[in-house]
């Protein structure tokens, strides 16, 4: 866990969603990338590199225009069929949340404001719906409805605008180190996530009111 220094209490939790709360099982991608003779990884690489990544978190393309970037992609590579198969596969991939960290920060929501912060789509409030987190937090600032994607500064301010927090009363957790290193900057505290016991851990220290259950 990286920490900012030592400070008072904070007001706010500002929480990455991807990676911290909502994972992804690419079991099925993997296994179609495979039998197609592609390596591990060369869907999401279609999905997230230049053509794609920067458009899909700002809210500039649809689910459909992304799905269909991807085919392309890879029917560069593979046939068309194949292609189709693979962008629809991931961009349909199953996802889980962790009920660690949503127990953990629902508890923490009755200490502080509680803020996703998340470089995300613009169908996400159906995801968290379905996912039934909808309420998890008192805000979500989601970078294709904000214009904004970490780490870039400008998201970070925002959330803290939301949260109606000073950067130095914010606790930032995510799984990127890039991310958490801006969020220092900006003089928050900022926690580099692993597993769930980072979580715990940053809101004891940085939240001392939230989650004292769950370490009694």
């Amino acid at each position: 866990m990286t920490e900012a220094f030592t400070r008072q209490p904070c007001d706010a939790v500002l929480c990455d969603l991807d990676g911290v709360i909502r994972f992804f099982d690419h079991a099925e991608v993997i296994r179609l990338e495979r039998d197609a003779g592609l390596t591990a990884g060369s869907t999401a690489a279609a999905a997230f590199g230049p053509e794609n990544g920067t458009a899909l978190v700002l809210g500039q393309i649809t689910k459909k225009q992304w799905a269909d970037s991807i085919a392309r992609a890879l029917a560069e590579r593979i046939p068309k069929a194949d292609a189709r198969g693979l962008a629809d596969a991931f961009t349909q991939t199953p996802v889980w949340v962790d009920p660690i960290a949503v127990a953990l920060l629902r508890e923490a929501r009755e200490h502080c404001t509680v803020v996703l912060v998340t470089n995300a789509t613009t169908w996400l409030d159906d995801d968290l719906a379905q996912l039934g987190i909808a309420d998890l937090a008192d805000d979500v600032v989601n970078s294709a409805r904000v214009g904004s994607a970490k780490p870039d500064a400008r998201i970070y301010e925002i959330a803290a605008e939301r949260a109606r927090a000073t950067p130095d009363r914010c606790l930032f957790v995510d799984d990127r180190q890039a991310n958490v290193e801006t969020a220092v900057r900006l003089g928050m505290a900022g926690v580099l996530y692993r597993d769930s016991e980072d979580l715990r851990e940053s809101l004891r220290r940085f939240c001392p009111t939230a989650n004292r259950h769950s370490t009694d």
